[in-house]
């Protein structure tokens, strides 16, 4: 199977992140040929140190999936059997003139959403013009969706790595560079917390929070992140900066924590099969449409109490007083040790059910069995 894949880079990272691992899998898991469209490379290279390395011909080839830089005019390119744009960004439209009179699997990836209204919607046909069909493919929590991107072995990698403290500390130290103090801080029996927000995310709170804190804490926030929250001691918090990473290191760092704060699709997603305690920040939406979604996913994941007011609270307008006493709440005891254990197990659960790659690859199959593609 040949694809091509379409991706905006809106959000910074979360986008090309989650496309970025489709890619991948698909090319990978499902042996398909993949053309990756991205509007925005200097975004990518964020993640994705390889793709700073452009073949001798200046061609892109990073891991086995050909990446097109999309530009205004777009590269005139034949459009492949199967045609995924992520959150409806609109191919280029002298591609889609050229889709038109052939049989092709249009497919839109939609947000992920934990709302029931998904599974009624999930791969059903959308007509274009030009006699085209779009279908809409929605990642989800659910059989009755898409579910989640996971590589095989995700799970047993993690475990493995999570049975080796020792060697998480090593791999921190070289990969991300910290500090001598840091590490002392670590060693000492400091609960290790990642930090990656969106710049209205209330973090001068958290820092009160976390400083008087039982608990001593290492926070870790990415270059870029959080810029009003300085690096160094306060209390019982110590934070330090360190540098974006490649995604594979990105999930052995969510690994390593103890606490995620995590925003966004990808980052989130992520933060879930990690196993460990996340706080989740929605993307924003007007009149506040983001906290439905919060709810309908706090719906589908019933943890503790005292961390869904934490996350309540770390999603909504500025309240700092409600924030701090949600901090102190959900990392006091036993509420800590109840959100660790349901954090593991319901990541378990979700892995149960298909990947999201895997599940887009059987219905494109199915499409080309009925003659569709």
């Amino acid at each position: 199977m040949h694809a091509d894949i379409f991706c905006r880079v809106v959000d910074n990272y979360g986008d090309i992140g989650v496309c970025w691992r489709l890619a991948r899998r698909l090319a990978h898991g499902r042996g398909w040929r993949v053309r990756l469209w991205v509007d925005k490379l200097a975004a990518f290279a964020r993640i994705e140190p390889d793709l700073a390395r452009p073949n001798a011909d200046g061609t892109l080839r990073v891991q086995g999936v050909e990446i097109v830089a999309w530009t205004d005019p777009a590269p005139d390119l034949e459009p492949a059997p199967v045609v995924i744009e992520a959150f409806a960004c609109d191919p280029p439209s002298r591609y889609l003139e050229k889709m038109r009179g052939a049989r092709r699997a249009w497919i839109n990836l939609e947000y992920l959403s934990a709302q029931a209204w998904v599974e009624s919607c999930h791969a059903l046909p959308s007509p274009q013009p030009g006699g085209l069909v779009k279908h809409f493919f929605f990642p989800g929590f659910t059989p009755a969706t898409g579910g989640l991107l996971r590589e095989p072995g995700l799970i047993e990698a993690r475990r493995a790595w999570q049975a080796d403290p020792a060697g998480a500390m090593s791999w921190a130290a070289h990969t991300l560079g910290l500090p001598a103090a840091a590490m002392e801080h670590w060693r000492g029996g400091a609960r290790l917390a990642t930090l990656f927000c969106y710049g209205h995310a209330p973090v001068a709170e958290l820092a009160d929070g976390l400083a008087r804190a039982a608990c001593p804490t290492l926070l870790l926030v990415p270059e870029g992140v959080a810029g009003a929250l300085p690096a160094g001691r306060r209390g019982n918090l110590l934070t330090a900066r360190i540098p974006f990473v490649s995604q594979p290191d990105f999930d052995r760092l969510l690994w390593s924590a103890d606490l995620n704060l995590v925003r966004g699709e990808d980052s989130f997603v992520r933060a879930i099969w990690a196993g460990r305690p996340l706080v989740w920040q929605i993307y924003p939406q007007d009149d506040d449409v983001h906290l439905d979604k919060l709810e309908a996913w706090l719906d589908r994941d019933p943890v503790p109490p005292e961390a869904r007011a934490l996350m309540r609270a770390w999603n909504a307008p500025a309240r700092g007083t409600e924030l701090a006493a949600a901090i102190d709440a959900a990392l006091a005891q036993p509420a800590w040790t109840a959100w660790r254990g349901h954090a593991q197990r319901w990541a378990d659960d979700l892995a149960r059910q298909p990947d999201l790659a895997d599940a887009l690859a059987d219905f494109c199959q199915r499409l080309l069995q009925q003659g569709k593609i």
